[in-house]
């Protein structure tokens, strides 16, 4: 197999906590670490580009599916052989993804991070009724690939982008641009014929203190979870490509 570079891709929208210090800890085998800001206005940009990355900005918010395509347009402009994704937010840890990296190059096409995984999978400060929708989505998509997935939602994930020269696989239609892309992108991963994996990683969401009550995710209820169940009922039911 025909092995090539690197790339990290990170969508950022407002974590200037945790953006500088992520970029800094990414390990040898990244080559390169695309920072896409989708529309920042807390200065996280600023900070990513001074920690090295090269950091593609979005005039407007578009959302992460977006954000995510700039950054697998910009590898493939770059040269590189596969992509590895994960949260701006400080919940990967970047020192794991010589964990996916090394299944990319044992032959796998596409790798998914797991919290769940014995033997390296953690997850620290998840609130349980995260946990049971995590759940809950991860079983029926298992129902419906076939596939003994144990964390779909995990965005934490690396894959080779030739996959992506896959005329059955279109990532440039404009329904992908929010949450959709990332479970639209695994299913097709699945159901093609692809080797997928899991990895065992870790999560860290911010610890719960006091009265109030840290916010630990921009996944809005509802309108969000929408966009993230949407790609397996049309993909199931050939309503989208």
């Amino acid at each position: 197999m025909d092995q090539g570079t690197i790339a990290a891709i990170l969508p950022l929208f407002n974590e200037r906590h945790a953006i500088e210090g992520l970029i800094r800890r990414m390990p040898a085998q990244i080559a390169e670490t695309f920072v896409v800001d989708d529309g920042s206005d807390d200065g996280g940009p600023e900070l990513a580009r001074a920690a090295g990355a090269k950091v593609i900005c979005h005039p407007l918010r578009r959302g992460v599916g977006a954000a995510i395509r700039t950054g697998i347009d910009a590898a493939r402009a770059g040269g590189h052989w596969a992509v590895v994704v994960m949260a701006a937010n400080g919940k990967d840890d970047p020192a794991e993804a010589p964990r996916l990296i090394d299944h990319l190059q044992r032959g796998y096409d596409y790798v998914q991070g797991s919290r769940y995984l014995e033997a390296g999978g953690a997850s620290l400060n998840l609130p349980r009724g995260r946990d049971l929708m995590i759940r809950g989505y991860t079983l029926i998509f298992r129902l419906l690939t076939g596939f003994p997935a144990s964390d779909v939602t995990n965005g934490f994930r690396a894959y080779r982008l030739s996959i992506l020269d896959d005329p059955r696989i279109r990532i440039d239609q404009s329904w992908l641009d929010r949450y959709e892309l990332e479970y639209y992108l695994y299913y097709k991963a699945l159901t093609l014929g692809y080797r997928t994996g899991e990895v065992p990683v870790s999560k860290t969401y911010p610890a719960q203190t006091g009265r109030k009550k840290v916010r630990y995710t921009k996944i809005r209820p509802f309108i969000d979870w929408w966009k993230m169940v949407r790609p397996l009922i049309y993909l199931k039911l050939g309503i989208k490509k």
